[in-house]
């Protein structure tokens, strides 16, 4: 079975967050795309399989199957365009349907995903003590702007908004005990950001759910998070730019258009290269 390899949210030919595509006729068996994935090493392989008019698409991690995946979808979007050429593409999850844009951008591709409904809720003091202990992180190291929330876009992710630029990139945590927490909370992943501006945002996404310490681009949590946003009445106007990715050297970029309505989707777009 073939599987490709390209690195998603991109910056230039650099940076972006590696996914893994494979597109079969049928989707294999659950044990086999689990397998798969674990071999890939990723922090998430696409499956997907034509069905009726739109693909069915399934995402796994190394360790888990998770229902939504940002970067994996733009990766897909990126391939398709390549064995399809250029044009919009519905996607069919195991929650929702989606649909993934792609098309040929000289030596890259570009992609857009539009998200699954959003939506949040604030944390309470219980769940924010948790987060903040497995951070090493204190109230006062927080943005009170934006409180800690449990945000959804597809999947469940806990956002916690930082004060300090130089907080951020010290971000650190016990894997075995984020993962242990994650899972039992169904947080897909831990955000932690920074506002630079009302439009433009830092961010950092531990990933221990899934098995991956962290991921240097996350499409799904940017969506939960612009949903979040717009929930806040943050001064968004319409669009946010998100850097992921550039603490690990690893520089990845974000863009997200958000609408007016509460709960819609969120557009989510970027760039995506081949790796292998």
């Amino acid at each position: 079975m073939i599987v490709q390899r390209l690195a998603a949210f991109s910056n230039g030919n650099s940076g972006g967050n590696p996914a893994g595509v494979v597109i079969a006729d049928t989707l294999p068996s659950v044990e086999e795309m689990q397998s798969i994935a674990r071999d890939v090493g990723f922090s998430e392989t696409a499956f997907a399989a034509p069905s009726g008019d739109h693909w069915r698409v399934r995402y796994f991690a190394p360790e888990a199957e998770v229902p939504f995946c940002g970067h994996a979808t733009i990766a897909l979007g990126a391939a398709l365009a390549m064995r399809e050429g250029d044009g919009t593409f519905p996607l069919q999850l195991n929650q929702g349907n989606i649909s993934v844009e792609g098309r040929t951008q000289g030596d890259f591709y570009a992609a857009a995903l539009q998200s699954p409904p959003t939506r949040s809720a604030i944390a309470d003091d219980q769940t924010s003590a948790q987060a903040l202990e497995l951070f090493g992180l204190s109230k006062s190291d927080l943005d009170a702007r934006i409180p800690v929330a449990r945000i959804h876009g597809g999947a469940d992710h806990l956002v916690i908004m930082l004060k300090d630029r130089a907080t951020l990139a010290a971000m650190k945590y016990d894997f075995t005990k984020g993962q242990s927490l994650m899972q039992r909370e169904g947080w897909v992943t831990v955000l932690l950001g920074y506002a630079e501006s009302a439009q433009r945002f830092h961010t950092r996404n531990a990933f221990a759910f899934g098995g991956v310490y962290e991921d240097p681009a996350t499409g799904a949590s940017t969506a939960a998070f612009s949903g979040y946003l717009r929930d806040l009445g943050w001064p968004h106007g319409g669009r946010i730019e998100v850097h992921q990715g550039d603490d690990m050297g690893v520089p990845s970029r974000l863009t997200a258009q958000i609408g007016a309505k509460k709960g819609e989707s969120i557009r989510v777009s970027g760039t995506a290269r081949v790796i292998g």
